[in-house]
């Protein structure tokens, strides 16, 4: 595949993308994402909790850094992206150990041409993205990006599916780890409940993290490429800080299973001041806990210290006592 590409209207419906590299995850990744994210789950921190609570011997990788890989892995199709748009279907099939391979498949669903704006042509590109480890499937998803095209408008006008509606939380139980989480803490939370986390964040280490998971968008690494005229930082980075606060509002977090879906709603750039909200909409007891739906929303914060636009809405569906 060109290195410079693949343009919007190189892609043809069903073709697969060559795979970058698989990635062998080691405890000085989990380090380095926890050095960038500032994420506290306790699991992939502490080796031994999870040891307590899972029965294994080794060591987790953070659930979090799992889908950064798997995210940045499908990047090869997305160099030329002016955005991703959203996620939608991402289910977390199982926990990834210290040590083990993974690597990412990627497919074109569908592709419809976007209106051009002022003399650029771009279209939708819809990816199925299925990760698998060692020891069978690891995650999988659907995501949409826009991407730049080379030559016009090709003429493509799939039906390409918005953000996914929020799954029944029964039909993700079955994606619950089989952990004890006797002893954790229990963080008593309302429904409808939003509770903002009182410690805000930077982002900072933005080409780190693009670096580290192999994200390829032209935008992360090179300000020339973007239409704002300066780097753009990667979505996931903010997801990222997001599941760092919620380590925080809701510490006993053990997984997250899923998520109904995560939309980039404006732009982020490197320094910026964020501020997260936690909103519980709707929890489900399963063995050994609950299973608890989120939606976290993320938005800049002005030079006077007042919040402004969201930039993220993201939905997990954690774990958690």
């Amino acid at each position: 595949m060109d290195n410079d590409g693949p343009y919007y209207d190189d892609f043809e419906h069903g073709m697969t993308i060559p795979p970058l590299p698989a990635v062998t995850v080691t405890e000085a990744d989990n380090v380095a994402y926890r050095m960038i994210t500032g994420d506290q789950h306790f699991a992939s921190a502490d080796s031994g909790a999870y040891q307590r609570v899972s029965g294994s011997t080794g060591a987790l990788v953070n659930p979090g850094l799992v889908m950064q890989y798997a995210i940045g892995q499908t990047t090869n199709a997305t160099r030329k992206a002016i955005a991703n748009l959203y996620y939608r279907s991402v289910r977390i099939l199982r926990p990834v150990e210290v040590g083990e391979t993974i690597t990412t498949n990627t497919t074109v669903l569908g592709l419809a041409d976007a209106r051009p704006k002022e003399d650029q042509h771009r279209g939708k590109v819809w990816l199925g993205i299925e990760t698998v480890g060692d020891n069978g499937p690891v995650a999988k998803y659907e995501r949409c990006a826009l991407v730049a095209s080379r030559s016009g408008s090709p003429g493509h006008s799939s039906d390409i599916p918005g953000p996914s509606d929020p799954a029944p939380l029964k039909d993700l139980a079955n994606l619950v780890p089989n952990w004890n989480l006797d002893g954790l803490p229990v963080t008593a939370w309302g429904l409808s409940e939003t509770r903002a986390d009182a410690m805000r964040d930077h982002i900072d280490l933005a080409p780190s993290l693009a670096r580290m998971t192999f994200n390829q968008a032209f935008v992360h690494r090179d300000g020339s490429a973007s239409i704002y005229g300066k780097r753009l930082v990667y979505g996931g980075h903010v997801q990222g800080l997001a599941q760092a606060s919620l380590s925080r509002v809701l510490p006993g977090v053990a997984a997250i299973v899923a998520w109904d879906g995560c939309d980039h709603v404006g732009p982020a750039f490197e320094g910026d001041l964020l501020e997260f909200r936690h909103e519980l909409k709707e929890t489900l007891p399963v063995s050994g806990g609950q299973l608890m739906r989120f939606e976290i929303r993320a938005a800049t914060v002005d030079e006077r210290g007042a919040a402004g636009s969201d930039i993220l809405v993201w939905t997990p569906i954690v774990f958690a006592p």
